[in-house]
């Protein structure tokens, strides 16, 4: 790793516990100078504003949550497998880093009030969507799940994933994250498969 892209994540995983201790409005430059142990001329080298840091966390994010889903064996894989695999990824990064998942809460709040971040967001979660139609409309064509509309499936599994942020907000409900996982992508993937198919 260049000392470069060292730096970069060094910033960028001091900005991600600045946003989800302060909020994006509360927190300064300053506050990821003193989060990140680096100088405020290393941190300004890199970045010309807090707009700018938190734009390019958004990128850092995509890359590594794309290598993730990029790891999933594809090949020779079923439809309704490879949806189960992404849901338990999912469940296993927000195991090991909630954080990331309540930052998430703050940035689609920034989308509805900031142009740059409406449209950042509004890129990650359409190439997601994509990613996610592609493995329904396979299903679909191979005969395994139902005659669904791929985009509208797609969406709503978009979703379910984005409904583990809540467990970062709220403790005390009765139900676990683990149970909400398991328990929501059962009832997707027992209402998209066909019953002859299983």
């Amino acid at each position: 790793m260049s000392l470069k892209v060292k730096r970069k994540e060094q910033i960028l995983d001091a900005a991600l516990n600045v946003i989800v201790r302060n909020g994006y409005h509360q927190s300064r430059m300053d506050d990821i100078v003193s989060t990140s142990g680096l100088s405020k001329g290393a941190i300004y080298w890199y970045y010309k504003s807090k707009k700018d840091v938190y734009l390019d966390l958004v990128n850092h994010w995509v890359i590594r949550y794309s290598d993730t889903l990029m790891e999933l064996s594809q090949d020779g894989v079923s439809a309704s497998d490879q949806l189960q695999n992404l849901f338990h990824t999912f469940f296993d990064q927000f195991e090991k880093d909630p954080v990331v998942f309540k930052a998430l809460l703050e940035f689609w709040s920034l989308a509805g009030r900031d142009n740059d971040f409406n449209l950042k967001l509004e890129k990650v979660t359409h190439n997601f969507i994509q990613y996610i139609e592609s493995i329904i409309r396979n299903g679909v064509d191979s005969g395994e799940l139902k005659n669904v509309n791929p985009k509208i499936t797609a969406m709503s599994i978009m979703v379910v994933i984005e409904g583990i942020s809540w467990f970062t907000l709220f403790k005390e409900n009765g139900v676990t994250a683990k149970e909400y996982t398991d328990t929501v992508s059962k009832f997707i993937l027992s209402g998209l498969i066909k019953k002859t198919y299983s």
